[in-house]
């Protein structure tokens, strides 16, 4: 597998967004505020805040194989080892204090003056975000956003618009600021066009061979995070969807001599990513598309109506929706992707981001007649993980789809 040439330039974006941030919070050049990976980063961008994402450093710990070392430290504090294992790897690492920003001159995550929550993922992020309200005291806002939706409708939508304006005032007061329009509407439309390049990006995919896979797009979504409402996200993304589209017209797959194709639903396995990722390969197995990737390729975003298109964005996000327009995504995917199979990551102390759980592999395989693998493991916990195992059900399930394809074929030829 050949590394994507972009990746020079992603490194150098999230390079220069992590020393604004350590800037920030060392010299004061900008009020710091913590938010969550769903929450409404255009306001605080527009208000002028230096935006940090907890999800993210834990992402990285993830990445890492850091993370193991700090969660018995959150577990001392009366975290279960059952919740989000960002939330326990992050207070951890607080408690260490240990980051690993140190590169950037932070030793640990940067102060912040207001911490921003959404409830639209989880119950987590809440609880993560008092804790350090808590700890630091400094005040907690957030907004209360409705779960499981079937249709997102309007008064959904009007609810969600009204705590989102509701947010102005006190963040005013942090920021030190009045909210300007116009700066608003810029960050809205910095969004909507990484939101727009970044679904590009990835439904270059659709091609065969496909340029990129999940494992890829994982590591490159990394602006599409941290820096919504920016101008420097949509110009990484325009690099990077250049380079995808020559990979297509030239035919480059990011697996070599591509064979199966698969869809991934869940969290990534962040200590294992590299090594999925080199597994796959070897099967000549590319995982093209997944549900978190796709997660921040928002629809929608208008800078001409900023509140209610971003609370109706954030109330159509994949894990705040019900089981049948849950179904009818992944139903999308499957075709618009052309996938062989479907991979559920069954993340173990995720429930809210794991879709194994009431019956839904075995709803897909009905629905649309191709075999999906359940996968045990977590997003960050690598206790949760077994190697060996995980190669063992991977090659099994490449054997099925092998399998099955040689069988579909020989019946065509008769």
């Amino acid at each position: 597998m050949s590394e994507l040439t972009s990746t020079t330039a992603l490194r150098a974006t999230m390079d220069a967004y992590y020393r604004s941030l350590a800037d920030a919070a060392l010299r004061k050049t900008a009020p710091v505020a913590w938010c969550t990976s769903v929450g409404p980063a255009e306001l605080l961008r527009a208000l002028g805040f230096a935006v940090h994402f907890p999800e993210n450093h834990a992402a990285i710990m993830g990445a890492a194989r850091t993370a193991n070392r700090y969660l018995p430290l959150a577990h001392a504090q009366g975290y279960s080892q059952d919740i989000c294992s960002y939330l326990t790897s992050d207070i951890g690492a607080y408690l260490a204090g240990e980051s690993p920003l140190e590169a950037y001159g932070l030793e640990r995550a940067p102060a912040p003056d207001v911490l921003v929550f959404n409830t639209n993922q989880c119950r987590d992020v809440r609880d993560w975000f008092e804790w350090y309200g808590r700890e630091l005291g400094v005040p907690v806002l957030g907004l209360h956003s409705p779960r499981a939706i079937d249709d997102v409708t309007e008064s959904d939508i009007d609810a969600v618009t009204m705590q989102l304006e509701a947010l102005v005032a006190p963040l005013e007061q942090v920021a030190g600021t009045r909210l300007d329009d116009a700066r608003l509407r810029a960050a809205m439309r910095a969004s909507r066009d990484t939101a727009g390049l970044w679904g590009a990006c990835l439904e270059t995919a659709s091609a065969r061979p496909a340029p990129l896979t999940f494992f890829d797009g994982s590591v490159h979504m990394g602006p599409a995070v941290v820096l919504r409402g920016s101008d420097d996200a949509p110009a990484y993304y325009r690099t990077l969807l250049a380079e995808l589209e020559q990979r297509v017209e030239n035919r480059v797959g990011a697996v070599p001599a591509e064979t199966l194709r698969l869809y991934w639903d869940g969290m990534p396995v962040w200590g294992r990513l590299r090594a999925l990722s080199t597994m796959f390969a070897e099967f000549r197995t590319a995982v093209v598309a997944s549900t978190y990737c796709n997660s921040w390729a928002f629809s929608g975003l208008d800078p001409a109506e900023p509140w209610r298109s971003v609370a109706r964005a954030l109330l159509e996000l994949f894990i705040a929706r019900s089981e049948a327009p849950k179904e009818r995504y992944i139903a999308r995917m499957v075709e618009f992707y052309d996938v062989d199979g479907v991979i559920f990551h069954d993340c173990r102390t995720c429930s809210n981001n794991s879709n194994t759980r009431y019956g839904m592999p075995g709803r897909i395989t009905e629905r649309l007649g191709i075999p999906t693998l359940v996968l045990d493991g977590d997003v960050n916990d690598l206790r949760c993980f077994s190697d060996e195992q995980a190669r063992t059900n991977i090659e099994g399930f490449v054997e099925q789809l092998t399998d099955a394809r040689a069988a579909t074929s020989a019946r065509g030829s008769r």
